[in-house]
């Protein structure tokens, strides 16, 4: 009990209120708000395509930002999406941004929330239930892959600097400060059962194995947070991943991707133009 009340302060979550929102970068946004699978209230923006025609169900690209970020963090990529006639949901996760608060978060929590993102816009009539892509960040595309190996109707996924596997991760910040090994070894069996699963259900390295969709693994070649060679493993367990390396790019912050925002495009249309019956030939 112990060792979960101190972990628990470890991991807790910074307060931090939303300072960027879609006016800042000249877009169109409405203010949405559902709940998550234990009531929590989510908050975020749903941005229409540029030039988008009214009526029909239109592709929705869902974006899911990391540990201790928010939505607006991923802003800066809005524009060349909804550019390319592709509309938005962002979505901040329990204990982040304009969310209400969460006790604890996860990835498996950060993939509930998600879902219920998903199942939130299947509801609407304007959303075509089979054209719907993920792009998370960090924890958030552990998440999106983890959801996508839920849910075959998943059309593709873009995975931004995700971890192969998070008890590498946590076992490496334990060790930059040289914690005893049995230690270490009892701060992962705590934290797996305050997750209630274990880190080989939920590791990104195992959920990409099950995914059909087309998955981008992009990744920073300065990310000194997780190790590139994370994604190398990822896009080679992936039976339909692709690798894209971008020299420069680092963990936190987003502008070291936008110069292969094209790219991502490309991938998110090539996917979202397609019908089921289409992706099945």
């Amino acid at each position: 009990m112990l060792l979960r009340t101190l972990l628990l302060r470890l991991y807790r979550l910074p307060v931090r209120s939303v300072h960027r929102t879609p006016a800042d970068f000249d877009l169109e946004a409405h203010d949405v708000e559902f709940a998550t699978v234990d009531g929590t209230l989510l908050r975020g923006w749903f941005l229409p395509a540029v030039g988008a025609e009214d009526g029909g169900a239109h592709p929705v690209v869902v974006v899911m930002h990391g540990w201790a970020s928010a939505a607006e963090d991923l802003l800066p990529a809005a524009p060349a999406v909804i550019g390319a006639g592709l509309p938005m949901l962002f979505v901040d996760a329990r204990g982040h941004g304009g969310s209400d608060a969460a006790e604890f978060m996860s990835m498996p929590r950060f993939a509930e929330d998600l879902e219920a993102a998903v199942a939130w816009l299947r509801e609407r009539p304007d959303v075509d239930a089979d054209r719907i892509a993920l792009v998370g960040h960090s924890v958030g595309a552990g998440a999106a892959l983890l959801v996508a190996s839920r849910d075959p109707r998943i059309a593709a996924v873009v995975s931004i600097a995700s971890m192969a596997h998070p008890r590498e991760v946590i076992g490496r910040s334990f060790r930059r400060y040289h914690a005893p090994r049995a230690l270490v070894r009892a701060a992962l069996r705590t934290i797996e059962r305050t997750i209630g699963l274990r880190f080989d259900d939920f590791a990104p390295l195992h959920t990409i194995e099950r995914i059909a969709a087309p998955v981008l693994v992009l990744h920073g070649l300065a990310d000194h947070t997780v190790p590139a060679e994370d994604a190398r493993r990822l896009a080679e367990s992936g039976p339909s991943a692709t690798l894209r390396l971008v020299p420069g790019a680092g963990h936190r912050n987003l502008d070291g991707f936008l110069p292969v925002m094209p790219e991502v495009v490309a991938h998110l249309r090539d996917a979202l133009t397609q019908t089921p019956a289409d992706r099945e030939v």
